[in-house]
Protein backbone atom coordinates (compact mmCIF):
# COMPACT_ATOMS: atom_id res chain seq x y z
CA UNK A 1 0.00 0.00 0.00
CA UNK A 2 1.59 3.31 -0.84
CA UNK A 3 1.17 6.51 1.40
CA UNK A 4 -0.45 9.53 0.42
CA UNK A 5 2.43 11.27 -0.64
CA UNK A 6 2.32 14.24 1.99
CA UNK A 7 3.46 11.32 4.27
CA UNK A 8 6.34 10.28 1.99
CA UNK A 9 7.12 13.62 2.13
CA UNK A 10 7.23 13.79 5.79
CA UNK A 11 9.08 10.73 6.14
CA UNK A 12 11.64 11.74 3.54
CA UNK A 13 12.67 14.98 5.48
CA UNK A 14 12.22 13.07 8.73
CA UNK A 15 15.18 10.12 7.57
CA UNK A 16 17.17 13.35 5.87
CA UNK A 17 17.32 15.00 9.65
CA UNK A 18 17.46 12.29 11.80
CA UNK A 19 20.44 10.13 9.97
CA UNK A 20 22.36 13.31 8.65
CA UNK A 21 25.27 12.31 10.90
CA UNK A 22 27.12 9.19 10.66
CA UNK A 23 26.09 6.95 12.90
CA UNK A 24 28.97 5.45 15.05
CA UNK A 25 28.31 2.54 17.33
CA UNK A 26 28.33 4.25 20.74
CA UNK A 27 24.60 6.48 19.51
CA UNK A 28 23.34 3.28 17.73
CA UNK A 29 20.77 3.02 20.62
CA UNK A 30 20.16 6.27 20.97
CA UNK A 31 19.12 7.26 16.86
CA UNK A 32 17.33 3.17 17.10
CA UNK A 33 15.26 4.24 20.22
CA UNK A 34 14.72 7.87 18.34
CA UNK A 35 13.52 6.55 15.26
CA UNK A 36 11.35 4.04 16.62
CA UNK A 37 9.61 6.86 18.38
CA UNK A 38 9.03 8.98 15.38
CA UNK A 39 8.38 6.67 12.38
CA UNK A 40 9.20 2.54 13.51
CA UNK A 41 6.59 2.19 16.23
CA UNK A 42 3.56 3.27 13.84
CA UNK A 43 4.87 1.12 11.12
CA UNK A 44 4.59 -2.02 14.02
CA UNK A 45 1.09 -0.59 14.81
CA UNK A 46 -0.09 -1.15 11.22
CA UNK A 47 1.75 -4.45 10.57
CA UNK A 48 0.29 -5.99 13.48
CA UNK A 49 -3.28 -4.66 12.93
CA UNK A 50 -2.68 -5.83 9.39
CA UNK A 51 -1.48 -8.97 9.06
CA UNK A 52 -2.38 -11.09 6.02
CA UNK A 53 -2.35 -14.91 5.22
CA UNK A 54 0.89 -16.57 3.53
CA UNK A 55 1.49 -15.96 -0.22
CA UNK A 56 -1.66 -13.48 0.44
CA UNK A 57 0.66 -10.63 1.95
CA UNK A 58 -0.28 -8.07 -1.01
CA UNK A 59 -0.18 -4.84 1.40
CA UNK A 60 2.21 -5.92 3.78
CA UNK A 61 4.46 -6.33 0.80
CA UNK A 62 3.69 -2.75 -1.03
CA UNK A 63 3.99 -0.92 2.08
CA UNK A 64 7.39 -2.57 2.79
CA UNK A 65 8.50 -2.27 -0.28
CA UNK A 66 7.61 1.51 -0.18
CA UNK A 67 9.37 2.26 3.74
CA UNK A 68 12.86 0.33 1.87
CA UNK A 69 12.57 2.25 -1.03
CA UNK A 70 12.09 5.99 0.85
CA UNK A 71 14.81 4.45 2.61
CA UNK A 72 17.13 4.53 -0.37
CA UNK A 73 16.95 0.76 -1.57
CA UNK A 74 16.25 -0.39 -5.31
CA UNK A 75 13.40 -2.17 -4.74
CA UNK A 76 11.59 -5.03 -6.66
CA UNK A 77 8.55 -6.27 -6.24
CA UNK A 78 6.96 -9.46 -7.28
CA UNK A 79 10.03 -12.33 -6.56
CA UNK A 80 8.57 -15.88 -5.87
CA UNK A 81 4.99 -14.46 -5.81
CA UNK A 82 4.83 -11.45 -3.02
CA UNK A 83 8.52 -11.12 -2.29
CA UNK A 84 10.53 -8.38 -2.32
CA UNK A 85 14.14 -7.98 -2.66
CA UNK A 86 15.36 -4.55 -1.62
CA UNK A 87 19.59 -3.75 -3.16
CA UNK A 88 21.84 -1.38 -1.85
CA UNK A 89 25.16 -0.79 -3.67
CA UNK A 90 27.64 0.94 -1.49
CA UNK A 91 31.44 0.03 -2.92
CA UNK A 92 33.42 -2.47 -2.43
CA UNK A 93 32.94 -5.48 -0.92
CA UNK A 94 30.97 -8.64 0.18
CA UNK A 95 27.42 -9.04 -0.69
CA UNK A 96 24.85 -9.86 2.79
CA UNK A 97 21.64 -10.57 2.94
CA UNK A 98 19.43 -10.17 5.44
CA UNK A 99 16.06 -11.88 5.41
CA UNK A 100 12.57 -10.86 7.27
CA UNK A 101 9.44 -13.26 6.69
CA UNK A 102 5.54 -11.23 6.74
CA UNK A 103 3.16 -13.70 6.88
CA UNK A 104 0.33 -13.89 9.53
CA UNK A 105 -1.73 -17.03 10.32
CA UNK A 106 -5.15 -17.70 10.37
CA UNK A 107 -5.48 -17.48 14.33
CA UNK A 108 -8.20 -15.07 16.16
CA UNK A 109 -6.15 -12.44 18.04
CA UNK A 110 -6.76 -12.41 21.86
CA UNK A 111 -3.77 -10.97 23.30
CA UNK A 112 -6.03 -7.53 24.58
CA UNK A 113 -3.27 -5.67 23.22
CA UNK A 114 -4.82 -2.33 22.30
CA UNK A 115 -3.90 -3.13 18.93
CA UNK A 116 -5.00 -6.34 18.42
CA UNK A 117 -5.94 -7.37 14.74
CA UNK A 118 -9.30 -8.13 14.17
CA UNK A 119 -8.43 -8.30 10.32
CA UNK A 120 -10.15 -11.49 8.28
CA UNK A 121 -9.13 -12.49 5.14
CA UNK A 122 -10.55 -15.56 2.88
CA UNK A 123 -7.78 -18.44 3.09
CA UNK A 124 -6.63 -20.82 0.51
CA UNK A 125 -9.76 -22.83 0.31
CA UNK A 126 -11.85 -20.48 0.05
CA UNK A 127 -13.34 -19.32 3.96
CA UNK A 128 -12.70 -16.03 5.72
CA UNK A 129 -10.73 -16.52 8.85
CA UNK A 130 -9.60 -14.30 11.33
CA UNK A 131 -5.45 -13.44 10.99
CA UNK A 132 -2.96 -12.63 13.15
CA UNK A 133 0.78 -11.81 13.56
CA UNK A 134 1.20 -14.92 16.16
CA UNK A 135 4.69 -15.45 15.39
CA UNK A 136 6.16 -11.73 15.35
CA UNK A 137 6.38 -11.50 11.73
CA UNK A 138 5.85 -8.09 12.22
CA UNK A 139 8.27 -7.47 14.49
CA UNK A 140 10.95 -8.64 11.71
CA UNK A 141 9.48 -6.40 8.45
CA UNK A 142 9.63 -3.70 11.00
CA UNK A 143 13.32 -4.03 11.97
CA UNK A 144 14.16 -4.67 8.52
CA UNK A 145 12.95 -1.37 7.66
CA UNK A 146 14.92 0.24 10.65
CA UNK A 147 17.89 -1.83 9.55
CA UNK A 148 17.04 -0.06 5.99
CA UNK A 149 16.87 3.10 7.41
CA UNK A 150 20.48 3.17 9.64
CA UNK A 151 22.41 1.64 6.67
CA UNK A 152 21.51 4.33 4.27
CA UNK A 153 22.22 6.85 6.21
CA UNK A 154 25.27 5.70 7.39
CA UNK A 155 27.27 4.88 4.02
CA UNK A 156 30.69 5.73 5.82
CA UNK A 157 31.06 3.15 8.20
CA UNK A 158 30.31 0.11 5.57
CA UNK A 159 31.52 -0.86 2.26
CA UNK A 160 29.96 -3.91 -0.73
CA UNK A 161 26.46 -4.21 -0.95
CA UNK A 162 23.69 -4.76 1.10
CA UNK A 163 20.41 -6.98 0.03
CA UNK A 164 17.52 -6.69 2.51
CA UNK A 165 14.76 -10.19 1.78
CA UNK A 166 11.08 -9.51 2.34
CA UNK A 167 10.17 -13.45 2.10
CA UNK A 168 6.53 -14.45 1.90
CA UNK A 169 4.81 -17.91 3.08
CA UNK A 170 7.40 -18.72 5.92
CA UNK A 171 4.55 -20.11 7.83
CA UNK A 172 3.69 -23.08 4.89
CA UNK A 173 7.17 -23.10 3.77
CA UNK A 174 7.09 -22.38 0.37
CA UNK A 175 8.37 -18.71 0.20
CA UNK A 176 12.11 -19.25 0.39
CA UNK A 177 11.46 -22.05 -2.38
CA UNK A 178 9.29 -19.49 -4.38
CA UNK A 179 12.03 -16.85 -4.27
CA UNK A 180 15.07 -19.17 -5.09
CA UNK A 181 13.00 -21.16 -7.69
CA UNK A 182 12.55 -17.23 -9.20
CA UNK A 183 15.95 -16.98 -9.96
CA UNK A 184 16.94 -15.12 -6.96
CA UNK A 185 20.31 -15.20 -7.15
CA UNK A 186 20.87 -15.18 -10.43
CA UNK A 187 18.99 -11.72 -10.99
CA UNK A 188 20.21 -9.91 -7.77
CA UNK A 189 23.52 -11.92 -6.90
CA UNK A 190 24.33 -14.92 -4.55
CA UNK A 191 25.27 -13.43 -0.97
CA UNK A 192 28.46 -14.20 0.70
CA UNK A 193 26.57 -14.07 3.80
CA UNK A 194 23.16 -14.73 5.00
CA UNK A 195 21.45 -13.35 8.10
CA UNK A 196 18.11 -14.30 9.92
CA UNK A 197 16.26 -13.47 13.30
CA UNK A 198 13.36 -14.52 15.06
CA UNK A 199 11.91 -12.68 17.54
CA UNK A 200 11.08 -15.05 20.68
CA UNK A 201 8.50 -16.02 23.54
CA UNK A 202 10.35 -17.87 25.50
CA UNK A 203 13.99 -15.32 25.72
CA UNK A 204 13.72 -12.22 27.73
CA UNK A 205 14.01 -8.82 26.29
CA UNK A 206 17.28 -7.05 25.58
CA UNK A 207 18.76 -10.76 24.97
CA UNK A 208 19.99 -12.59 22.04
CA UNK A 209 20.35 -16.40 21.16
CA UNK A 210 23.25 -16.95 18.33
CA UNK A 211 24.19 -20.52 18.68
CA UNK A 212 26.47 -22.62 17.10
CA UNK A 213 24.84 -25.82 15.61
CA UNK A 214 21.35 -25.98 14.75
CA UNK A 215 18.94 -23.13 15.57
CA UNK A 216 15.75 -24.49 13.97
CA UNK A 217 15.24 -27.88 13.07
CA UNK A 218 14.24 -29.95 10.32
CA UNK A 219 10.89 -30.88 9.62
CA UNK A 220 9.10 -33.18 7.42
CA UNK A 221 5.18 -33.28 6.44
CA UNK A 222 4.43 -37.47 6.32
CA UNK A 223 1.44 -39.04 5.36
CA UNK A 224 0.64 -43.15 5.83
CA UNK A 225 -2.13 -44.81 3.76
CA UNK A 226 -2.94 -47.46 6.22
CA UNK A 227 -4.60 -49.96 3.31
CA UNK A 228 -6.82 -52.63 4.57
CA UNK A 229 -9.53 -55.17 3.61
CA UNK A 230 -13.52 -53.52 4.58
CA UNK A 231 -15.65 -56.33 6.35
CA UNK A 232 -18.35 -56.33 8.51
CA UNK A 233 -17.95 -55.28 12.16
CA UNK A 234 -19.39 -58.43 13.58
CA UNK A 235 -17.03 -60.50 11.68
CA UNK A 236 -13.64 -58.91 11.88
CA UNK A 237 -12.10 -62.32 10.99
CA UNK A 238 -13.67 -61.84 7.22
CA UNK A 239 -11.35 -58.83 6.49
CA UNK A 240 -8.11 -56.82 7.77
CA UNK A 241 -8.78 -53.84 10.05
CA UNK A 242 -6.66 -50.43 9.23
CA UNK A 243 -7.40 -49.11 12.54
CA UNK A 244 -5.74 -51.49 14.26
CA UNK A 245 -3.00 -52.30 12.13
CA UNK A 246 -2.27 -48.21 12.30
CA UNK A 247 -2.83 -47.92 16.16
CA UNK A 248 -0.02 -50.54 16.53
CA UNK A 249 2.07 -48.60 13.73
CA UNK A 250 1.76 -45.30 15.80
CA UNK A 251 2.78 -47.06 18.67
CA UNK A 252 5.68 -48.92 17.29
CA UNK A 253 6.54 -45.29 15.69
CA UNK A 254 7.85 -44.12 19.26
CA UNK A 255 10.55 -46.96 19.35
CA UNK A 256 12.22 -45.35 16.24
CA UNK A 257 13.59 -42.15 18.37
CA UNK A 258 13.91 -44.27 21.57
CA UNK A 259 16.31 -47.12 20.00
CA UNK A 260 17.34 -46.50 16.92
CA UNK A 261 18.55 -42.24 17.66
CA UNK A 262 21.89 -42.29 19.54
CA UNK A 263 20.62 -41.11 23.24
CA UNK A 264 22.00 -37.29 22.53
CA UNK A 265 20.67 -36.99 19.23
CA UNK A 266 17.71 -34.84 19.22
CA UNK A 267 14.28 -35.99 17.21
CA UNK A 268 10.27 -36.46 16.98
CA UNK A 269 7.72 -37.87 15.18
CA UNK A 270 4.56 -37.01 16.12
CA UNK A 271 1.29 -38.50 14.44
CA UNK A 272 -1.18 -35.40 14.61
CA UNK A 273 -4.20 -37.00 12.87
CA UNK A 274 -5.61 -40.73 12.25
CA UNK A 275 -8.53 -40.76 10.62
CA UNK A 276 -10.66 -44.24 9.34
CA UNK A 277 -13.85 -45.33 8.82
CA UNK A 278 -17.16 -44.12 8.63
CA UNK A 279 -19.89 -46.20 10.96
CA UNK A 280 -19.53 -48.21 14.41
CA UNK A 281 -20.57 -51.25 12.52
CA UNK A 282 -17.95 -51.46 9.52
CA UNK A 283 -14.98 -52.01 9.24
CA UNK A 284 -12.79 -49.59 7.10
CA UNK A 285 -10.72 -50.65 3.81
CA UNK A 286 -8.07 -47.05 4.81
CA UNK A 287 -6.99 -45.30 7.51
CA UNK A 288 -4.82 -41.72 6.58
CA UNK A 289 -1.89 -41.25 9.80
CA UNK A 290 -0.65 -37.63 9.23
CA UNK A 291 2.81 -36.98 11.18
CA UNK A 292 5.18 -34.56 11.63
CA UNK A 293 9.06 -35.30 11.90
CA UNK A 294 11.75 -33.07 13.26
CA UNK A 295 15.33 -33.29 13.44
CA UNK A 296 18.52 -31.20 13.98
CA UNK A 297 21.01 -32.94 11.16
CA UNK A 298 20.88 -34.92 8.04
CA UNK A 299 21.98 -38.27 9.12
CA UNK A 300 19.21 -37.65 11.75
CA UNK A 301 16.43 -37.22 9.26
CA UNK A 302 17.51 -40.27 7.37
CA UNK A 303 17.30 -42.49 10.21
CA UNK A 304 13.35 -41.44 11.35
CA UNK A 305 12.44 -41.37 7.63
CA UNK A 306 14.08 -44.58 7.33
CA UNK A 307 12.36 -46.18 10.35
CA UNK A 308 9.00 -44.92 9.76
CA UNK A 309 8.93 -46.51 6.23
CA UNK A 310 10.53 -49.72 7.72
CA UNK A 311 8.00 -49.62 10.35
CA UNK A 312 4.91 -49.37 8.02
CA UNK A 313 5.47 -51.70 5.87
CA UNK A 314 6.54 -54.38 7.88
CA UNK A 315 3.82 -54.00 10.20
CA UNK A 316 1.79 -54.37 6.87
CA UNK A 317 3.18 -57.82 6.71
CA UNK A 318 2.71 -58.60 9.92
CA UNK A 319 -1.38 -58.37 9.67
CA UNK A 320 -0.95 -60.57 6.49
CA UNK A 321 -1.40 -57.96 3.61
CA UNK A 322 -0.47 -58.72 0.20
CA UNK A 323 2.57 -56.58 -1.28
CA UNK A 324 0.73 -54.78 -3.20
CA UNK A 325 -1.36 -53.26 0.00
CA UNK A 326 1.50 -52.38 2.03
CA UNK A 327 0.92 -49.46 3.83
CA UNK A 328 2.65 -46.56 2.13
CA UNK A 329 4.79 -44.03 3.42
CA UNK A 330 4.54 -40.30 1.44
CA UNK A 331 6.86 -37.38 2.80
CA UNK A 332 5.84 -33.93 0.82
CA UNK A 333 7.23 -31.50 -0.51
CA UNK A 334 6.28 -29.41 2.52
CA UNK A 335 9.56 -30.74 4.66
CA UNK A 336 12.54 -28.32 5.31
CA UNK A 337 15.68 -28.93 6.61
CA UNK A 338 17.20 -28.28 9.64
CA UNK A 339 18.98 -24.62 9.78
CA UNK A 340 22.80 -25.11 10.87
CA UNK A 341 24.78 -21.74 11.76
CA UNK A 342 27.87 -21.35 9.99
CA UNK A 343 30.34 -22.30 12.97
CA UNK A 344 33.17 -19.54 11.97
CA UNK A 345 30.90 -16.89 11.22
CA UNK A 346 28.61 -17.27 14.26
CA UNK A 347 31.31 -17.21 16.43
CA UNK A 348 32.51 -14.38 14.74
CA UNK A 349 29.18 -12.13 15.37
CA UNK A 350 28.44 -13.62 18.56
CA UNK A 351 32.19 -11.57 19.68
CA UNK A 352 31.14 -8.80 18.03
CA UNK A 353 27.30 -8.45 19.39
CA UNK A 354 29.02 -9.21 22.71
CA UNK A 355 31.52 -6.52 22.41
CA UNK A 356 29.16 -4.01 21.36
CA UNK A 357 25.65 -5.01 23.17
CA UNK A 358 27.60 -6.33 26.61
CA UNK A 359 29.08 -9.32 28.26
CA UNK A 360 25.32 -10.66 29.46
CA UNK A 361 23.46 -10.19 26.31
CA UNK A 362 23.34 -13.80 25.83
CA UNK A 363 20.51 -15.63 26.67
CA UNK A 364 21.95 -19.10 26.92
CA UNK A 365 19.62 -21.80 27.14
CA UNK A 366 18.74 -25.25 25.59
CA UNK A 367 16.34 -25.47 23.56
CA UNK A 368 12.66 -27.44 24.79
CA UNK A 369 11.34 -27.52 21.28
CA UNK A 370 11.81 -28.71 17.82
CA UNK A 371 10.45 -25.23 15.12
CA UNK A 372 11.87 -25.12 12.18
CA UNK A 373 11.28 -22.79 9.29
CA UNK A 374 12.13 -22.47 5.87
CA UNK A 375 15.14 -19.96 5.67
CA UNK A 376 17.84 -22.92 4.78
CA UNK A 377 16.67 -23.18 1.64
CA UNK A 378 18.59 -19.65 0.73
CA UNK A 379 21.62 -21.44 2.21
CA UNK A 380 22.18 -25.03 1.78
CA UNK A 381 22.27 -25.34 -2.30
CA UNK A 382 24.80 -23.46 -3.23
CA UNK A 383 26.06 -23.57 0.59
CA UNK A 384 26.05 -19.81 1.98
CA UNK A 385 27.68 -19.14 5.65
CA UNK A 386 25.10 -17.84 7.68
CA UNK A 387 23.82 -17.07 10.92
CA UNK A 388 20.11 -17.46 12.03
CA UNK A 389 19.57 -16.10 15.64
CA UNK A 390 17.17 -14.89 18.17
CA UNK A 391 15.99 -12.28 19.49
CA UNK A 392 13.62 -12.12 23.12
CA UNK A 393 10.42 -10.45 23.30
CA UNK A 394 9.07 -11.03 26.93
CA UNK A 395 10.11 -8.99 30.15
CA UNK A 396 12.05 -11.00 32.80
CA UNK A 397 9.14 -9.47 34.82
CA UNK A 398 6.35 -11.91 32.88
CA UNK A 399 8.93 -15.03 33.26
CA UNK A 400 9.34 -14.40 37.36
CA UNK A 401 5.40 -13.78 37.83
CA UNK A 402 5.42 -17.10 36.05
CA UNK A 403 7.18 -19.25 38.11
CA UNK A 404 5.30 -18.03 40.84
CA UNK A 405 2.65 -19.40 40.13
CA UNK A 406 1.14 -16.67 37.78
CA UNK A 407 -0.27 -16.63 34.12
CA UNK A 408 2.10 -18.48 31.61
CA UNK A 409 3.91 -16.56 28.79
CA UNK A 410 1.78 -17.60 26.14
CA UNK A 411 3.59 -19.47 22.75
CA UNK A 412 4.06 -18.94 19.53
CA UNK A 413 0.84 -19.56 16.58
CA UNK A 414 -1.24 -19.07 20.20
CA UNK A 415 -4.19 -16.39 20.24
CA UNK A 416 -2.68 -15.05 23.18
CA UNK A 417 0.98 -14.46 21.69
CA UNK A 418 2.24 -10.87 22.75
CA UNK A 419 5.75 -9.81 22.42
CA UNK A 420 6.99 -6.43 23.59
CA UNK A 421 7.04 -4.38 19.75
CA UNK A 422 9.25 -1.81 20.51
CA UNK A 423 12.34 -4.02 22.84
CA UNK A 424 11.97 -6.47 20.25
CA UNK A 425 11.93 -4.30 16.97
CA UNK A 426 14.49 -1.99 18.84
CA UNK A 427 17.31 -5.04 19.72
CA UNK A 428 16.19 -6.62 16.10
CA UNK A 429 17.36 -3.31 14.40
CA UNK A 430 20.61 -2.96 16.63
CA UNK A 431 21.78 -6.28 16.89
CA UNK A 432 21.22 -6.63 12.86
CA UNK A 433 23.22 -3.33 12.25
CA UNK A 434 26.09 -4.37 14.25
CA UNK A 435 26.57 -7.78 12.51
CA UNK A 436 26.12 -5.84 9.37
CA UNK A 437 28.87 -3.28 9.79
CA UNK A 438 30.84 -6.02 11.18
CA UNK A 439 30.43 -7.97 7.49
CA UNK A 440 30.36 -4.89 5.60
CA UNK A 441 33.84 -3.70 7.22
CA UNK A 442 35.09 -0.10 5.02
CA UNK A 443 38.25 -1.07 3.53
CA UNK A 444 40.89 1.49 4.63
Amino acid sequence: MRFPTGKLLIAAVFANVMFSQPIVADELSDSVKKDYDQHLGALYDYFHRNPELSSMEVKTAARLAEELRQAGFDVTEGVGGTGIVAMLHNGPGPLVMMRADMDGLPVPEKSGLPNASVATQVDWDGNEVPVMHACGHDVHITSLVGTARVMAASKDTWSGTLMLIGQPAEERVGGAKKMKADNLWERFGQPDYALAFHVSAGVPTGKLVAVVGSPMSGADTVDIIVHGVGAHGASPHRGVDPIVLGSQIVLALQTVVSRELAPREAGVITVGSFHSGTKHNIISDKAHLQLTVRNDNFESRQVLLDGIKRIAENMGRVAGLPEDLLPEVIVSDESVPPAINDTELTQRLRGVWKSSLGEDVFYESKRKGMGAEDFPFFTIDPYIPSTYFAVGGTPQADFDAEEAGGPPVPSHHSPLFKVKGEESVRLGVESTVIALRDLLQVVR
